[in-house]
Protein backbone atom coordinates (compact mmCIF):
# COMPACT_ATOMS: atom_id res chain seq x y z
CA UNK A 1 0.00 0.00 0.00
CA UNK A 2 1.32 3.42 -0.96
CA UNK A 3 -0.41 5.75 1.50
CA UNK A 4 -0.23 9.11 3.20
CA UNK A 5 -2.36 10.90 0.58
CA UNK A 6 -3.95 11.59 3.05
CA UNK A 7 -3.22 9.52 6.16
CA UNK A 8 -6.99 9.53 6.77
CA UNK A 9 -7.48 7.77 3.44
CA UNK A 10 -4.76 5.25 4.29
CA UNK A 11 -6.47 4.47 7.59
CA UNK A 12 -9.69 3.79 5.68
CA UNK A 13 -7.90 1.44 3.28
CA UNK A 14 -6.20 -0.44 6.12
CA UNK A 15 -9.45 -0.88 8.04
CA UNK A 16 -11.52 -1.88 5.00
CA UNK A 17 -9.05 -4.48 3.75
CA UNK A 18 -8.64 -6.04 7.16
CA UNK A 19 -12.40 -6.17 7.75
CA UNK A 20 -12.90 -7.84 4.37
CA UNK A 21 -10.19 -10.41 5.11
CA UNK A 22 -11.77 -11.11 8.47
CA UNK A 23 -15.24 -11.48 6.92
CA UNK A 24 -13.99 -14.00 4.38
CA UNK A 25 -11.81 -16.05 6.70
CA UNK A 26 -11.32 -16.85 10.37
CA UNK A 27 -12.30 -14.07 12.78
CA UNK A 28 -8.68 -13.85 13.90
CA UNK A 29 -7.44 -13.27 10.34
CA UNK A 30 -5.80 -10.02 9.30
CA UNK A 31 -4.30 -8.86 6.02
CA UNK A 32 -0.56 -9.28 5.32
CA UNK A 33 0.30 -5.75 4.21
CA UNK A 34 3.36 -3.67 3.53
CA UNK A 35 2.58 0.03 3.91
CA UNK A 36 4.72 3.00 2.97
CA UNK A 37 3.11 6.22 4.11
CA UNK A 38 4.41 9.22 2.18
CA UNK A 39 4.21 12.83 3.35
CA UNK A 40 1.16 14.47 1.82
CA UNK A 41 2.93 17.80 2.12
CA UNK A 42 5.23 16.70 -0.73
CA UNK A 43 2.29 15.66 -2.94
CA UNK A 44 -0.21 18.40 -2.17
CA UNK A 45 -1.49 21.12 -4.50
CA UNK A 46 0.15 19.78 -7.66
CA UNK A 47 -0.48 22.10 -10.58
CA UNK A 48 1.99 21.96 -13.46
CA UNK A 49 3.82 19.26 -15.41
CA UNK A 50 6.93 19.52 -13.24
CA UNK A 51 4.86 18.94 -10.10
CA UNK A 52 3.29 15.82 -11.57
CA UNK A 53 6.65 14.53 -12.82
CA UNK A 54 7.93 14.89 -9.28
CA UNK A 55 4.88 13.05 -7.95
CA UNK A 56 5.42 10.25 -10.46
CA UNK A 57 9.04 9.89 -9.33
CA UNK A 58 8.08 9.89 -5.65
CA UNK A 59 5.35 7.29 -6.00
CA UNK A 60 7.39 5.14 -8.41
CA UNK A 61 10.25 5.08 -5.91
CA UNK A 62 7.82 3.99 -3.21
CA UNK A 63 6.44 1.24 -5.44
CA UNK A 64 9.95 -0.05 -6.14
CA UNK A 65 10.78 -0.12 -2.44
CA UNK A 66 7.63 -2.09 -1.70
CA UNK A 67 8.38 -4.54 -4.51
CA UNK A 68 11.91 -5.02 -3.20
CA UNK A 69 10.46 -5.63 0.26
CA UNK A 70 8.37 -8.49 -1.10
CA UNK A 71 5.06 -6.98 -2.23
CA UNK A 72 3.36 -9.08 -4.92
CA UNK A 73 0.90 -6.35 -5.90
CA UNK A 74 0.58 -2.65 -5.16
CA UNK A 75 -2.28 -0.26 -4.57
CA UNK A 76 -2.02 3.53 -4.54
CA UNK A 77 -4.33 4.64 -1.73
CA UNK A 78 -5.64 7.75 -3.49
CA UNK A 79 -7.77 8.48 -6.54
CA UNK A 80 -6.00 11.64 -7.75
CA UNK A 81 -2.56 10.03 -7.68
CA UNK A 82 -3.70 7.54 -10.31
CA UNK A 83 -2.89 10.36 -12.71
CA UNK A 84 0.67 8.96 -12.58
CA UNK A 85 -0.43 5.31 -12.66
CA UNK A 86 1.17 4.48 -16.03
CA UNK A 87 4.53 5.89 -14.97
CA UNK A 88 4.43 3.90 -11.73
CA UNK A 89 3.42 0.62 -13.39
CA UNK A 90 6.33 0.97 -15.82
CA UNK A 91 8.80 1.00 -12.91
CA UNK A 92 7.74 -2.28 -11.25
CA UNK A 93 7.16 -5.83 -12.44
CA UNK A 94 4.28 -6.56 -10.03
CA UNK A 95 0.73 -5.42 -10.83
CA UNK A 96 -0.42 -2.01 -9.66
CA UNK A 97 -4.17 -2.39 -9.22
CA UNK A 98 -5.85 0.58 -10.92
CA UNK A 99 -8.72 2.07 -8.94
CA UNK A 100 -10.63 3.42 -11.96
CA UNK A 101 -10.53 0.05 -13.72
CA UNK A 102 -11.93 -1.59 -10.57
CA UNK A 103 -14.78 0.93 -10.44
CA UNK A 104 -15.47 0.55 -14.16
CA UNK A 105 -15.67 -3.22 -13.85
CA UNK A 106 -18.07 -2.94 -10.91
CA UNK A 107 -20.32 -0.53 -12.81
CA UNK A 108 -20.27 -2.69 -15.92
CA UNK A 109 -21.32 -5.70 -13.86
CA UNK A 110 -24.29 -3.69 -12.53
CA UNK A 111 -25.22 -2.43 -16.00
CA UNK A 112 -24.74 1.25 -15.15
CA UNK A 113 -24.79 3.38 -18.29
CA UNK A 114 -24.81 6.97 -16.96
CA UNK A 115 -23.00 8.34 -13.94
CA UNK A 116 -21.60 11.45 -12.32
CA UNK A 117 -18.01 11.49 -11.13
CA UNK A 118 -17.33 13.30 -7.83
CA UNK A 119 -13.81 13.80 -6.49
CA UNK A 120 -10.97 16.29 -6.65
CA UNK A 121 -10.62 18.76 -9.49
CA UNK A 122 -7.99 16.51 -11.07
CA UNK A 123 -10.26 13.47 -11.04
CA UNK A 124 -13.38 15.29 -12.23
CA UNK A 125 -11.85 17.27 -15.08
CA UNK A 126 -8.91 15.28 -16.49
CA UNK A 127 -9.08 12.23 -18.74
CA UNK A 128 -6.94 9.69 -16.87
CA UNK A 129 -9.83 8.52 -14.68
CA UNK A 130 -12.77 9.27 -16.93
CA UNK A 131 -11.48 7.32 -19.93
CA UNK A 132 -11.15 4.12 -17.91
CA UNK A 133 -14.78 4.34 -16.80
CA UNK A 134 -15.92 5.13 -20.34
CA UNK A 135 -14.03 2.06 -21.55
CA UNK A 136 -16.44 0.00 -19.45
CA UNK A 137 -19.47 1.48 -21.18
CA UNK A 138 -20.23 4.21 -18.65
CA UNK A 139 -21.38 7.58 -20.02
CA UNK A 140 -20.20 10.31 -17.64
CA UNK A 141 -21.95 13.61 -17.13
CA UNK A 142 -19.70 16.57 -18.03
CA UNK A 143 -18.09 18.31 -15.06
CA UNK A 144 -19.92 21.34 -13.66
CA UNK A 145 -17.13 23.74 -12.75
CA UNK A 146 -19.05 25.28 -9.84
CA UNK A 147 -19.39 21.80 -8.36
CA UNK A 148 -15.77 20.99 -9.16
CA UNK A 149 -14.51 24.01 -7.24
CA UNK A 150 -16.84 23.42 -4.29
CA UNK A 151 -16.00 19.74 -3.86
CA UNK A 152 -12.27 20.28 -4.38
CA UNK A 153 -12.32 22.96 -1.68
CA UNK A 154 -14.20 20.72 0.77
CA UNK A 155 -11.73 17.90 0.21
CA UNK A 156 -8.51 19.87 0.56
CA UNK A 157 -9.54 22.51 3.10
CA UNK A 158 -11.60 20.25 5.37
CA UNK A 159 -11.64 16.50 4.84
CA UNK A 160 -7.93 15.75 4.44
CA UNK A 161 -7.47 17.63 7.72
CA UNK A 162 -10.08 15.44 9.41
CA UNK A 163 -12.73 18.18 9.56
CA UNK A 164 -16.36 17.20 8.99
CA UNK A 165 -19.05 19.88 8.87
CA UNK A 166 -22.80 19.88 8.41
CA UNK A 167 -22.36 22.40 5.60
CA UNK A 168 -20.22 19.91 3.69
CA UNK A 169 -22.73 17.11 4.26
CA UNK A 170 -25.58 19.31 3.01
CA UNK A 171 -23.54 20.45 0.01
CA UNK A 172 -22.82 16.88 -1.09
CA UNK A 173 -26.47 15.84 -0.64
CA UNK A 174 -27.54 18.75 -2.84
CA UNK A 175 -24.93 17.94 -5.50
CA UNK A 176 -26.00 14.29 -5.67
CA UNK A 177 -29.69 15.24 -5.91
CA UNK A 178 -28.91 17.60 -8.77
CA UNK A 179 -26.89 14.93 -10.57
CA UNK A 180 -29.96 12.68 -10.45
CA UNK A 181 -32.01 15.50 -11.97
CA UNK A 182 -29.36 15.87 -14.67
CA UNK A 183 -29.83 12.23 -15.68
CA UNK A 184 -27.19 10.29 -13.75
CA UNK A 185 -28.11 6.72 -12.83
CA UNK A 186 -25.30 6.46 -10.26
CA UNK A 187 -22.56 8.40 -8.48
CA UNK A 188 -18.88 7.51 -8.50
CA UNK A 189 -17.43 8.62 -5.19
CA UNK A 190 -13.86 9.06 -6.41
CA UNK A 191 -12.21 10.41 -3.28
CA UNK A 192 -11.64 8.32 -0.17
CA UNK A 193 -12.27 11.19 2.24
CA UNK A 194 -15.72 11.96 0.75
CA UNK A 195 -17.23 9.02 2.61
CA UNK A 196 -16.86 11.21 5.70
CA UNK A 197 -19.68 13.46 4.42
CA UNK A 198 -21.63 11.14 2.08
CA UNK A 199 -23.87 8.34 3.34
CA UNK A 200 -22.94 5.67 0.81
CA UNK A 201 -25.78 3.34 1.80
CA UNK A 202 -28.63 5.87 2.01
CA UNK A 203 -28.80 8.19 -0.95
CA UNK A 204 -31.04 9.11 -3.86
CA UNK A 205 -28.72 7.30 -6.29
CA UNK A 206 -26.56 4.16 -6.06
CA UNK A 207 -23.10 5.16 -4.85
CA UNK A 208 -20.04 3.40 -6.24
CA UNK A 209 -17.47 4.02 -3.52
CA UNK A 210 -14.11 3.79 -5.26
CA UNK A 211 -12.23 3.07 -2.04
CA UNK A 212 -14.46 0.18 -1.03
CA UNK A 213 -14.30 -1.28 -4.54
CA UNK A 214 -10.51 -0.89 -4.66
CA UNK A 215 -10.20 -2.60 -1.27
CA UNK A 216 -12.40 -5.48 -2.43
CA UNK A 217 -10.17 -6.03 -5.45
CA UNK A 218 -7.05 -5.92 -3.26
CA UNK A 219 -8.66 -8.45 -0.92
CA UNK A 220 -9.50 -10.69 -3.87
CA UNK A 221 -5.84 -10.61 -4.84
CA UNK A 222 -4.65 -11.29 -1.30
CA UNK A 223 -6.96 -14.29 -0.93
CA UNK A 224 -6.21 -15.63 -4.40
CA UNK A 225 -9.72 -15.22 -5.74
CA UNK A 226 -8.92 -12.69 -8.46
Amino acid sequence: MIGGMSWIATRTYYENINRLVQQRGPQTASAPLLIESLSFEDLYNLSDADDWDRAASTISASAKRLEQAGAGAIIICANSMHRVYDAVQEQVSVPVINIADCVGEAMEEKGVKSAALIGTRTVMTESFYRRRLVAHGVDLLPPDMDVVEMVDSIIYKELVLGRVTRDAERALRTIITRKEQDGADAIVLACTELEMVVDVKANVLPIFDSTRIHCEKATDWLLGSD
